[in-house]
């Protein structure tokens, strides 16, 4: 007579990290970030204590629930990648359907906690972050185009105007302005990091554009998004948002970033350094603008 061999029994913590995996909790931190650095500003040094816990709690909801519905629809892609195969719906740890109803339901709780916290143009704005991210980018461009990112990377740009529309109950030319470096900014950081990785994407048949329309086309085009971000990122000087100090900052640091992806094209092997400083810019970018109240 055969034995059935039973799955080996798993622990709470290892099934807990499963779930929370599908939130993606790095990202939603870098997302969080965005939206509360800007709230200071945008409150002239003094934020609402109830607004800024709202967008902490209701952009964490919002962009992880975005994330598990991403899993759950992606996890077909993932099942072909090696850097995402081992994700617990793809091998098979996590019933699909769960993803799906966390998903929603985080984002109904979102929502909720925004409009009570802060207002209903926040939660709004949250929620078009995440419709944006799971039916646009999701679920038709990143199936069906190399410019998937461009156009999809509008829902990571979201969470500075969901901060400041906390702050502040309406947006401006400060907040579009942030919204837009974030926007441009994410072509060549996606880029450098599918750079990497294209082989990947190739074998999942994904269009990424340097898989599909190749590197030197990708980092051509990086460049043209890195000039656009450093622009864009001295706005809130002009508009009377930020200080000299952001300004020197936001220079320097868009410099930086023209000029990595400017070495990136010529061939020297930057692509994993345009990565990795992409990340930095934006983390500083926006912590210089988070205390440019203490320096007028």
């Amino acid at each position: 007579m055969s034995a059935v061999t039973a799955a080996p029994a798993r622990s709470i913590a290892s099934v807990a990290r499963d779930y929370a995996s599908l939130l993606k909790l790095r990202i939603v931190l870098l997302l969080d970030a965005t939206a509360i650095g800007v709230m200071f500003p945008a409150g002239h040094g003094h934020p609402g204590v109830a607004a800024v816990i709202a967008v902490l709690l209701g952009g964490t909801f919002a962009a992880g629930g975005a994330h598990a519905i991403n899993c759950w629809f992606d996890r077909d892609i993932d099942a072909e990648m090696t850097r995402t195969r081992s994700r617990p719906l793809p091998a098979g740890r996590i019933p699909p359907w769960h993803a799906l109803v966390i998903g929603i339901a985080l984002n109904v709780l979102a929502f909720a906690v925004l409009w009570a916290g802060a207002n209903l143009l926040a939660a709004g704005l949250a929620l078009a972050g995440t419709l944006i991210y799971v039916f646009v980018y999701t679920m038709w461009l990143k199936r069906a185009t190399p410019q998937n990112i461009v156009i999809g990377g509008s829902a990571g740009a979201m969470p500075p105007l969901v901060g400041w529309a906390a702050a502040t109950g309406h947006l401006d030319a400060t907040a579009l302005a942030l919204f837009g470096v974030i926007l441009f900014w994410t072509p060549p950081h996606f880029w450098a990091l599918a750079q990497m990785i294209k082989s990947d994407y190739a074998r999942a048949r994904v269009p990424m554009l340097p898989a599909i329309g190749g590197e030197r086309s990708a980092k051509r085009q990086s460049i043209v998004y890195a000039v656009l971000t450093a622009a864009v990122s001295v706005v809130p000087f002009f508009t009377g948002s930020a200080g000299a100090i952001y300004l020197a900052g936001a220079v320097v640091l868009g410099a930086g970033l023209v000029g990595i992806t400017v070495l990136d094209l010529r061939g020297l092997g930057w692509t994993r350094r345009v990565f990795t400083y992409s990340l930095a810019y934006v983390a500083i970018l926006f912590i210089l603008f988070a205390l440019s109240p203490l320096f007028p």
